[in-house]
């Protein structure tokens, strides 16, 4: 696991580097997209790069980690929607190239089965972006999740609603209490991790991925049997890291031709 801590935009541009260098190199990446807060400037950058230096998108697929069950194909925090206006439509990919999580299925369990294969036909993920919350899940991999999951329905925790209600005119109750989301299993399977945190309330979250044991109650500590994994911090979010010099030095000291 490689931790880099940086202001926001130096990591956004990291990011970006590292999208950038799959796209530019593979015939047919494919890229995992995470909405929240944490993506949002690796999006921009992305975008930019796109629009300024003529970065291609249309020979990638992408994939969602996750959606509501229960909200409108039209409501504007649909996830679908969220990754239509943040990244999905800036840029070029091909009709039908993004995909996501049907949490408008009948049948949910199916259109969790669905979605593996899904994932699995297009050959997996090369690189998948993903934040953590402060309870430290992953995508919807809420405290107490399998290590070993696979797509599939899973309740929200209050804490996680709370966490959410800011895009909900801060109201708890309009954030839906269930979802569609990649399992741990899921995840550890793609090729490149690149997880970004930021703010002082993602702290202890980040200290037990990073440096705590192994264990369901804060899913992201599987990521430590990833391997290769960066994760993406600012000085809030990396503060309550006890080998935070030690990230530093071995990041400002790695050789030039060594990559993320």
């Amino acid at each position: 696991m490689e931790v880099v801590i940086a202001d926001e935009y130096t990591l956004a541009e990291l990011a970006a580097d590292a999208i950038e260098a799959l796209l530019r190199t593979e015939t047919a990446p494919v890229i995992g997209l995470a909405t929240g807060s944490s993506p949002l400037r690796i999006y921009d950058e992305l975008t930019t790069r796109h629009k300024n230096e003529g970065l291609s998108f249309a020979h990638a697929q992408a994939f969602m980690l996750d959606e509501y069950v229960g909200i409108a194909d039209d409501h504007p925090q649909r996830y679908r929607n969220v990754i239509d206006a943040e990244i999905a439509t800036r840029v070029d990919f091909a009709e039908g190239a993004v995909h996501g999580p049907e949490g408008s299925a009948d049948d949910l369990a199916a259109a969790s089965a669905d979605y593996e294969h899904e994932i699995a036909e297009a050959g997996g993920i090369d690189l998948q972006i993903l934040g953590i919350g402060s309870d430290g899940h992953i995508a919807f991999n809420e405290p107490g999740s399998s290590l070993a999951s696979r797509t599939r329905v899973k309740s929200l925790t209050h804490q996680t609603r709370l966490d959410n209600a800011r895009f909900f005119d801060g109201d708890v109750e309009q954030v839906p209490k269930l979802c569609l989301t990649q399992g741990l299993g899921t995840i550890m399977e793609a090729k490149h991790l690149v997880l970004v945190a930021t703010g002082g309330n993602k702290a202890e979250a980040v200290h037990q991925m990073v440096e705590g044991p192994i264990s369901a109650m804060w899913p992201a500590t599987v990521l430590q049997m990833h391997p290769h994994v960066t994760v993406m911090l600012d000085d809030a979010a990396a503060s309550r890291l006890q080998l935070g010099d030690y990230y530093r030095h071995a990041f400002e000291n790695k050789p030039e031709w060594q990559s993320l």
